[in-house]
Order: C-alpha cells, then structure tokens, then sequence
C-alpha cells in the first residue's frame, strides 16, 4: 500500500530552529582561537560572550596576545574570522566583534632563557 504524500507546509507555518547564546559564544570563542597563529604558551584561550537578537549576533571577545606582535592586524583577523564563521555556522549576521585584551605576555628577547628574570638587578 503506497503512502501519502503530506501536504508541503509553508515555510511561515514551520516554526523555526533558535541556537542557544552560549553555543554562538562557543562558535565565536573557537573561531577567535583558530585565527590566531600562536598563543603564548601561558595564555587563557580566547573567550566569548554574544548578544542574540532574531538572526543579528553582537559579539565580545577576550583574548591574551604576546608583546610586542601586530595587534591591530591581530584583532583585525579576529574580528574578520569570528564574523564569518558564526554566519556560515549559525546563520546569523554579526554587525559588531569587539575585540578585548585583557592581557599581554611579553615574549622573552632572543636567546634568553624561559623563565629567567629580564632587565636590570641592583
């Protein structure tokens, strides 16, 4: 006995798919850490925090950068692949990135060993 086809039901009629704040942080915090060639090896990875509003995501990252770096080109990276990785995964566009730095690690000079103190001791 053959089946039925249902009636189509229009697209309006559907309901809709709502993807919960945390996982679009998650998204946006994972893509933060992949634009970034290298953390500094004591650094807290990138975090996240969104704003949702119907499809619009506001975003706010927090990241930890080495010194001295390009941190503008940095942020820019950032903001680019954060943007473009939460509207291809969730759909949604991303108006604002805000790009926070809570800290900068400064990298050891040339040939100095980890750990050691730097600069001058009296």
């Amino acid at each position: 006995m053959p089946r039925k086809a249902m009636p189509a039901v229009p697209p309006g009629e559907r309901g809709a798919t709502r993807i919960a704040d945390r996982v679009v942080a998650k998204i946006a915090a994972q893509a933060a850490r992949e634009a970034l060639a290298e953390l500094p090896p004591d650094a807290v990875p990138p975090h996240a925090t969104v704003v949702v509003h119907h499809d619009r995501a506001r975003v706010r990252v927090i990241l930890e950068l080495p010194y001295p770096s390009d941190i503008g080109g940095q942020c820019a990276t950032v903001r680019h692949r954060v943007a473009s990785r939460v509207h291809a995964l969730a759909g949604m566009d991303v108006p604002e990135v805000a790009v926070e730095i809570e800290r900068l690690h400064l990298a050891p000079p040339h040939g100095a060993a980890p750990g050691k103190a730097q600069g001058r001791t009296r």
